[in-house]
């Protein structure tokens, strides 16, 4: 019997009803020219309960996959399947087959129309950051006037830090996590300085327990309740990037404001992963980047939300430039701007066509598949994959840094290579990673030392992605 999409995922597990349903998503790389001549070690071999025919079986039923839209990379020539499989995806996502003929269609409204363009193209450039707020708000759960596309991931900090860091008296610190993305360390740090403080006694950086790799949201709860006092700003990553742990946002933006902190989120790896609710969770803002779950393709346009308690405020404190003024009056030139009460206020200049029409096809998939069905699909599809890896890692110096619970993490696991040079001969993470991509054509992403991230992303990957990966991974990592 064919192993179904249901049998693959824990039964004990959130979400164990109703697996991924059907369908395409295979995209080329099925398989099939593998089956009969798997060099795949133990258990990875052509069949039982991890096998290949299982996870192509379960890929063969699976109807939320959207493979077939996207560009994927060819595989190495060594390598016998055609296309890589793409782990990736937390890093830059891969291509919807869509975008350039987006791109093409305001290359030609731009030719044909020139300046009148604004007001006559198919999708009008003056308002036409307005059309993916609808999108963008049902992404992170937010209402359409609470979200504006714009900019880029560190610039939103930055503008949105203007407005919400203030501070004053002994509520001066600023927390983030330890493991917080480097971008997001130079801002807070940048931040401190601009306002003559010293970043290194401002900047609080919240470390897991000895011995653990993520935090807690008791700790994190705890340090406020102690010291929130002191904190003006609690800006932490939704989705952590090295580790993939998902913050509890809702308990830990409480625990921020009964302190009377300001909370902000970087969602960098969590939009497009999780399911958000920013509004109802009464976060304060918070900014992401388009490139990575989202697909929008490298450097794309960034999202910012900023609570509705705060964009009908019109005496908070902006960075101001020509977009941030209503649109009726824009082209009157004044020299003091009318804010408006949305996202919008916060915009500083027109916006990248060429750059927006990518994230404005990516939105668009994600409305029509829905976060729901992505988040599904992503349990199902993490769950196989953390239970191959757990044949792998069972002798290997290799451990699984992800939070376990599949509550707790998004569409990815972080693998630790223990041990250095005495790893498959491997001088650290980055020459395994290497050898997967080159001989299996496993392209996962690495965080130097010692970290190799794979992300199984719910939009293209697949099931026999997840086998390839936990084979090449048993093959060239020896047993100690």
């Amino acid at each position: 019997m064919a192993t179904r999409a249901e049998d693959l995922r824990d039964p004990s597990g959130p979400g164990s009803a109703g697996a991924g349903r059907g369908g395409p998503g295979q995209g080329g790389s099925d398989g099939s020219a593998g089956l009969g001549a798997s060099r795949a070690p133990g258990v990875f071999g052509e069949d039982g309960e991890f096998g290949e025919r299982a996870a192509l079986a379960a890929d063969a039923e699976d109807s939320v996959c959207r493979r077939e839209e996207f560009l994927l990379p060819p595989a190495p020539g060594s390598c016998r399947y055609p296309e890589v499989a793409y782990f990736a995806g937390n890093s830059l996502g891969l291509q919807p087959r869509a975008v350039r003929a987006a791109l093409a269609a305001e290359l030609d409204d731009w030719a044909l129309h020139a300046v009148e363009g604004h007001h006559r193209a198919a999708h009008p450039w003056l308002p036409y950051h307005a059309e993916l707020r609808e999108d963008a708000a049902a992404l992170v759960g937010a209402a359409p006037e609470e979200t504006v596309v714009m900019n880029s991931l560190t610039v939103n900090l930055h503008l949105m830090m203007a407005t919400f860091y203030r501070p004053a008296g002994e509520r001066t610190r600023i927390v983030i996590e330890d493991h917080a993305f480097s971008s997001d360390s130079y801002a807070v740090r940048s931040q401190a300085v601009h306002h003559g403080l010293d970043p290194d006694e401002t900047v609080v950086r919240l470390r897991p327990r000895p011995g653990e790799d993520c935090l807690r949201t008791e700790d994190i709860v705890d340090y406020l309740a102690r010291e929130g006092h002191r904190v003006a700003l609690v800006l932490l990553g939704g989705v952590n990037y090295l580790t993939g742990e998902f913050l509890d946002i809702p308990a830990v933006t409480a625990a921020g404001h009964a302190a009377g902190c300001v909370v902000g989120w970087d969602l960098a790896h969590a939009a497009g992963n999780v399911p958000l609710a920013l509004h109802d969770w009464d976060v304060d803002f918070a900014a992401w980047c388009s490139y990575k779950y989202l697909n929008a393709g490298p450097g794309a346009v960034a999202g910012c939300f900023v609570h509705r308690r705060h964009v009908t405020d019109p005496e908070l404190p902006r960075l101001a430039g020509w977009w941030s003024t209503e649109q009726a009056t824009r082209f009157e030139m004044r020299p003091e701007l009318v804010p408006v009460p949305t996202a919008d206020a916060w915009q500083i200049s027109n916006p990248p066509i060429l750059a927006m029409a990518p994230v404005r096809v990516s939105l668009r998939m994600f409305a029509e598949t829905g976060m729901a069905a992505l988040r599904e699909r992503s349990l199902a599809l993490t769950g196989y994959l953390e239970r191959l890896l757990a044949e792998v890692v069972r002798d290997r110096p290799l451990e699984i840094v992800t939070p376990a619970d599949p509550a707790r993490r998004g569409a990815q696991l972080s693998l630790r290579v223990i041990g250095g040079t005495d790893v498959a001969d491997a001088a650290d993470a980055a020459a395994v990673a290497a050898r997967l991509h080159e001989t299996h054509g496993v392209l996962a992403d690495v965080r130097r030392p010692d970290v190799i991230r794979l992300a199984p992303v719910p939009m293209y990957s697949t099931f026999h992605d997840c086998w390839r990966a936990a084979a090449a991974l048993a093959e060239e990592v020896n047993p100690v």
